[in-house]
């Protein structure tokens, strides 16, 4: 089969408010095509937010990403990367969660990438809420540790909510510690900042290794700065990427359920995944769009632009 199949379809041959949109206007090949044996990074829909604890929505997030990705064209404009023709990408469509059921949705997702890992395939996920991460993590690093990049103004290191509740978007990396999905030594968490309600997290990452790079350090380091030494905390290993949208300041994505001021501005956002370059990567989400609060829809577009520069990343630009 041609590559031509896996090129996006182009704005000068379809309008980009026409025909069905899929991520950056891929072709859709689910996980029973037999041409997904040929797709090398595709790019999926986790369109929940059962671990949500404040204001829901991030499970419409999906689909308006999808929209919005459809004014993504083939070159990166700072990098020249071309990311559809260093690799061939495919939209495989959405996890289908069970919105009743917390842990049957945990499970489906984990097998959903569990197909997608042994069909060697990188998944790039949009998300849903934070806590989409940690089945993928489940499916992604079953038989070894995995280092992180995560991007976010929130730690998600809690250890429960409300007296026990162990599965919420602030607990997904407390988990995947616990469980040995990362190594902890390894994991780096940018942007964190905003009222607490205690120092639990942060005292659990001193304790197990992880290095917390605040909102304050970053912008007082700059993002070139701050990215050499996330690299370097990362090292040769694989990696996985998480960024949630809170990340950058609410002046330029509101349009998440728990936005935290004093962030990054639209170009740093773009800047930090830039600098990930070289990064062994194997696998990223953007979670935490949430359409209900973003009646402009810039967040989304801001979200379609942080996936593009991560698939380029990952077409190693």
């Amino acid at each position: 089969m041609s590559n031509d199949f896996f090129r996006p379809v182009s704005g000068f041959d379809l309008p980009r408010y026409a025909g069905v949109p899929t991520f950056m206007r891929l072709p859709h090949v689910p996980l029973d095509d037999p041409r997904l044996v040929q797709v090398q990074v595709g790019l999926i829909g986790a369109p929940w937010d059962g671990g949500t604890t404040n204001r829901p929505g991030p499970r419409h997030g999906p689909r308006q990403l999808r929209d919005a990705s459809t004014m993504i064209r083939a070159q990166n404009g700072v990098t020249g990367v071309r990311p559809f023709e260093a690799l061939r990408c495919a939209d495989l469509g959405d996890v289908a969660p069970n919105p009743a059921d917390l842990m049957d949705t945990m499970g489906r997702m984990e097998r959903f990438y569990a197909q997608v890992r042994a069909a060697g395939i990188l998944p790039l996920t949009a998300g849903g809420d934070h806590l989409c991460s940690l089945p993928i993590l489940r499916a992604l690093a079953k038989d070894r540790p995995l280092g992180m990049i995560h991007f976010d103004s929130h730690t998600d290191l809690f250890h429960s909510y409300f007296g026990g509740t162990m599965y919420t978007h602030g607990t997904p990396f407390r988990r995947a510690v616990e469980e040995g999905l990362l190594d902890p030594t390894r994991v780096v968490q940018i942007g964190i900042r905003g009222t607490t309600y205690d120092s639990e997290d942060r005292d659990f990452a001193r304790a197990v290794g992880i290095r917390v790079i605040p909102i304050e350090e970053f912008h007082a380091r700059g993002v070139t700065d701050v990215m050499a030494e996330a690299r370097s905390i990362a090292g040769s290993g694989e990696t996985y990427i998480s960024y949630d949208i809170d990340f950058v300041d609410p002046a330029f994505a509101p349009g998440t359920g728990t936005p935290e001021v004093g962030g990054p501005n639209s170009w740093q956002a773009l800047q930090v995944v830039q600098g990930l370059s070289g990064v062994r990567i194997v696998g990223a989400d953007l979670v935490e769009v949430s359409p209900p609060f973003d009646s402009s829809g810039g967040t989304a577009f801001l979200g379609a632009s942080i996936l593009f520069e991560l698939l380029c990343v990952m077409a190693g630009g």
